[in-house]
């Protein structure tokens, strides 16, 4: 069941299975995206921006950075990577898979 309730800045909260169905969804897809460059015989990817330049790297954190990411949970795997390539400098990509199977 999935209740929606108005909030007084214009904006709605949506809660309910439908709301965690989504949350999954989404840390399942950020983790999906740096998998395959995981380990030593991890892929590189090729990532273009707006402008046109080209990025290829198989660095979780580069990559991750670089996606425009709009969904909650998301953004929050995404941070994730962010503070584990300031504090220890390796294992963007680990830590995000990990947390996107907790």
């Amino acid at each position: 069941m999935s209740t929606t309730s108005r909030l007084l800045v214009g904006g709605e909260r949506t809660s309910g299975q439908g709301v965690r169905t989504q949350n999954v969804m989404a840390a399942a897809a950020i983790a999906n995206i740096v998998r395959s460059s995981l380990g030593p015989v991890g892929l590189d990817k090729m990532l273009v921006d707006d402008i046109g330049d080209v990025t290829i790297t198989n660095d979780g954190a580069t990559i991750l950075r670089l996606l425009e990411v709009e969904h909650p949970a998301a953004k929050i795997l995404c941070e994730l990577a962010e503070l584990q390539d300031q504090e220890v400098g390796d294992g963007t990509t680990s830590v995000v898979i990990i947390a996107a199977e907790l």
